[in-house]
């Protein structure tokens, strides 16, 4: 893509988490002490890994013009979230299943279509109550097809991109076209313990089945996404359901490559943010396709951010 586009795509990447951000500082419940510091805490150590990674996204030695490949993986996005939203919809299989059968068999596919149709697969998430038919969907996973070749180089290996690009199509087809987000209430911080515990281990078996066991990260992701959302709400049929949709969220931050959460204990510690902040955002675009993915990049983005202002101090104090 050309530099115009790349700098398009990295925008994309930065403002739709501080738009999920935003959305859940102003949805009720009132804002917090806790709250706020969390918020807060988030923006700024993430900003830090945004402006580090603002070289690497936008340069000019890779920049090109609009190829077949672009058009393929554009192509693949739509579809992806096409197939996702029937599965989950039509289907009757709900959102997680869906989006994780579609990436399971995306990812097993002898294509290198995988990421692409995975990434529209989050489009395909959202709730009919938002788009209410393939139509307005499609258009949406066309947005986000847009942004996924656009942000190619930007914020490459991190966890929970993917859904991000997703959510920029949604909130951008919603923002033009007068649709709505589905109504909903906050999760109650009482589930924090229970939803941080399955947001750790989600993302680091995740790590486990994509890095140590080779399956790569998208059959990594669907594999823990179609395991939690046929067996938690099976087995708790109460919060089953909540729990099903961490354990998937959580799986992004464990898609993240090494070279960005270097092991096991850097995974862990995003879980631990990424259990956080759903609970934080949980009232917030209610019912938009790539909201978990969202949160996952926040956490994974946050936890490089961390890890690069450790290593500033460490090198200032010697």
């Amino acid at each position: 893509m050309s530099r115009t586009a790349q700098y398009a795509g990295y925008v994309a990447l930065v403002v739709t988490p501080l738009a999920l951000l935003a959305g859940a500082f102003v949805a009720p419940p009132a804002l917090t002490t806790g709250r706020a510091t969390l918020g807060g805490g988030v923006v700024l150590v993430g900003g830090l890994a945004a402006v580090t990674e603002r070289e690497r996204a936008l340069d000019a030695s890779t920049a090109s013009g609009f190829d077949r490949r672009d058009a393929r993986d554009a192509a693949a996005v739509v579809a992806g979230a096409i197939a996702a939203y029937l599965l989950s919809v039509h289907a009757g299989l709900g959102p997680v299943v869906g989006s994780a059968a579609v990436g399971l068999a995306a990812g097993l596919a002898p294509t290198d279509g995988d990421v692409a149709a995975y990434c529209g697969s989050f489009v395909g998430m959202a709730s009919p109550a938002v788009f209410p038919g393939v139509a307005p969907l499609a258009l949406a996973a066309g947005v986000s097809g847009l942004a996924f070749v656009a942000a190619r180089d930007a914020f490459g290996g991190v966890g929970g991109k993917l859904g991000t690009l997703a959510l920029f199509g949604c909130a951008t087809t919603v923002a033009l076209t007068g649709f709505e987000y589905a109504s909903g209430t906050a999760l109650p911080w009482t589930m924090a313990p229970e939803i941080v515990a399955v947001a750790v281990v989600g993302a680091v078996v995740t790590v486990l089945l994509s890095v140590r066991l080779g399956l790569g990260a998208v059959v990594g992701s669907a594999a823990v996404g179609l395991v939690a959302g046929l067996a938690f709400p099976a087995l708790l049929p109460a919060a089953g359901a909540t729990l099903a949709t961490v354990a998937f969220c959580a799986s992004f931050v464990g898609m993240s490559s090494t070279e960005r959460l270097a092991d096991e204990r850097q995974v862990a510690v995003a879980g631990v943010l990424c259990g956080l902040v759903f609970v934080f955002v949980s009232p917030a675009f209610v019912g938009a396709g790539g909201k978990l993915g969202t949160v996952a990049f926040v956490s994974a983005v946050s936890t490089v951010g961390l890890a690069e202002l450790y290593e500033r101090l460490r090198r200032r104090l010697r």
